[in-house]
């Protein structure tokens, strides 16, 4: 882990941070900033937001992307 590492938020443009904050939360980089763009910066909201995402079905996400287009 940094020495520097901010609890409080996650920062998507430092790609040192990125990398150990997606270790963290058993992601991937890209999962992480999709995250943050979804719901901020905030390790709770974007843990919890990840975890509702794991949890949906690929029928459920499928759904959801015709919805939107």
């Amino acid at each position: 882990m940094a020495q520097n590492l901010d609890l409080d938020r996650i920062d998507v443009n430092d790609a040192q941070a990125c990398e150990q904050w997606a270790r963290r939360l058993d992601a991937t980089p890209e999962e992480l900033k999709e995250a943050v763009q979804a719901v901020g910066d905030n390790p709770g909201d974007v843990e919890a937001h990840l975890k509702g995402v794991r949890s949906s079905t690929n029928s459920d996400r499928v759904k959801e992307e015709l919805k939107k287009g």
